[in-house]
């Protein structure tokens, strides 16, 4: 498997700069949680190949074992601690109030809100996003046998203090034509729940195309044009994922919880798959130079 994004990490810690704030209180509303019969990697079928095609998601319990899983804790909590003077990719949520470097362990801990491109940083991590099951499941669900691991972050969501991630297409994000499969993978590394801020998905949303993105509290699909009548919550036990095409809307309300939800994401797609210019990014995604408002 081909990639690597270590040349994409910036040279400090940094304050999430989105304007997050409140949104709607039926913005994450639901019809349903999401169901599977699949337990574990290994067991994803022939038709569950045609459900995510279909409905733009998949689920798979145990997907990784507990030791993987606390083998993942372990490596993000080394980069949060700073174990690795290496690894400069950690964004902290805007809610905090004093500068990064001021920060003790336990708030780095406490404000800590995503790692970007950190696998490379971390033996353990990087074996996830190389696990031969994983890659088998998606050599099948991305129908290429040659893969490339072209984004990994890990989101945090700490306690009471984690923002909403808005809905929005993460295709809206990558320099790719709209025709490239892109596979996300959503591990779970705690339970996630509905009450912590778990994936909500729309089922089928991926077929309806691009959807025009704005910046608001994020960059994200307008609230206004988010249809969530059918809307399903993916709640994960640990080392359970979530596979979501790239043009499937989702999107987690904020953790209003006092558990932690951390997990990790990871985005596939073939490695002979072409670039486009930012320029032709946000020809489809942005909303510059459009005769439209949010």
């Amino acid at each position: 498997m081909a990639g690597s994004s270590k040349d994409l990490v910036g040279n400090a810690a940094t304050v999430d700069v989105a304007a997050g704030g409140k949104y709607p209180e039926d913005l994450y509303r639901y019809t349903d949680t999401a169901k599977s019969e699949i337990h574990g990697l290994d067991k994803v079928a022939e038709n569950d190949i045609r459900f995510f095609h279909q409905e733009g998601y998949l689920v798979v319990h145990d997907a990784f074992t507990r030791e993987e899983i606390a083998d993942g804790l372990a490596g993000i909590t080394d980069l949060i601690n700073g174990n690795n003077p290496e690894f400069k990719g950690l964004q902290y949520e805007n809610s905090m109030q004093k500068q990064p470097d001021e920060l003790s362990l336990l708030e780095r801990h406490s404000y800590a809100r995503k790692l970007f491109f950190f696998a490379d940083y971390d033996p353990r991590t990087k074996a996830m996003t190389e696990h031969p099951k994983l890659l088998s499941a998606l050599r099948k669900l991305i129908d290429a046998e040659e893969l490339t691991m072209f984004q990994d972050m890990a989101l945090l969501k700490p306690p009471l203090t984690g923002r909403e991630k808005p809905w929005h297409q993460d295709l809206a994000y990558f320099k790719v034509p709209l025709s490239t499969v892109v596979v996300g993978v959503w591990i779970a590394l705690d339970e996630a729940t509905v009450r912590n801020g778990c994936m909500v998905v729309i089922p089928g949303s991926h077929n309806q195309g691009p959807v025009t993105h704005f910046k608001r509290r994020d960059w994200q699909i307008c609230d206004t044009d988010i249809n969530n009548n059918g809307a399903v919550a993916v709640p994960l036990k640990p080392g359970g994922c979530l596979f979501f095409h790239g043009l499937m809307h989702h999107g987690t309300p904020a953790n209003r919880s006092n558990l932690r939800r951390r997990a990790l994401q990871f985005h596939y797609k073939a490695s002979n798959s072409p670039s486009i210019s930012e320029e032709e990014r946000l020809a489809t995604f942005g909303n510059e130079g459009k005769d439209v408002s949010c």
